[in-house]
């Protein structure tokens, strides 16, 4: 069974099981399989460089060099800023309960790119949260599944349904190009009917 979402609302702590929303449990979805002359599935493989090696499933994996070439162990990396100063990683978001006190405007919520979204259940005594989120009230929180570098940005909120969601994103990252400037066109005068195009002619 899958660790639960600790959330706090004041003194009470909720223990909440997370369901992913996603579109093949809406919809359903397809899937398209490549078979043989024989009937066998047929697998992805990799065609190297040298236009003859094969390399099957799992024959391919990431490494990490050092400048001079040299092989690095994961565990021996450290994380650095643009300045070179070390970052400080943060902690998974299931290691202990969240803290709800922060909230986001309906604005704010929109202005997010939503990756992810969780149906949540509990069978603890909720009333106090479900007030709350009927009155509107999404709660904002830093989210990490697994611990990492930085965290995304994490909503609480009730549907129209009454249903609790969570949803995971990121900000909109909106480039200002400029103020929209109408076309402007020069009077040029009356033009003469002999300048019109004579669509008899086409």
């Amino acid at each position: 069974m899958a660790k639960p979402l600790v959330l706090q609302l004041g003194d009470r702590e909720l223990a909440f099981a997370m369901n992913k929303v996603d579109r093949s449990r809406l919809y359903g979805y397809k899937e398209v399989e490549a078979l043989d002359d024989q009937g066998r599935r047929c697998e992805l493989a990799t065609l190297t460089a040298d236009g003859r090696t094969v390399v099957g499933r799992g024959g391919t994996a990431f490494g990490q060099l050092s400048a001079d070439g040299t092989w690095r162990d994961k565990g021996q990396l450290r994380p650095i800023d643009v300045d070179g100063k070390e970052i400080q990683s943060v902690p998974s978001s299931f290691g202990a309960p969240i803290k709800l006190f922060e909230t986001a405007t309906v604005d704010e919520y929109l202005n997010h790119n939503i990756r992810l979204v969780y149906q949540l259940s509990t069978e603890c005594d909720r009333a106090d949260l479900d007030l709350e989120l009927a009155r509107g009230t999404i709660f904002k929180f830093p989210y990490s599944y697994r611990g990492g570098l930085e965290a995304d940005a994490g909503f609480l909120l009730q549907g129209d349904d009454g249903n609790t969601f969570f949803a995971v994103g990121n900000p909109t990252k909106v480039d200002f190009i400029g103020l929209r400037q109408m076309a402007m066109f020069e009077d040029e005068g009356e033009l003469d009917e002999s300048e019109l195009l004579d669509f008899d002619m086409i």
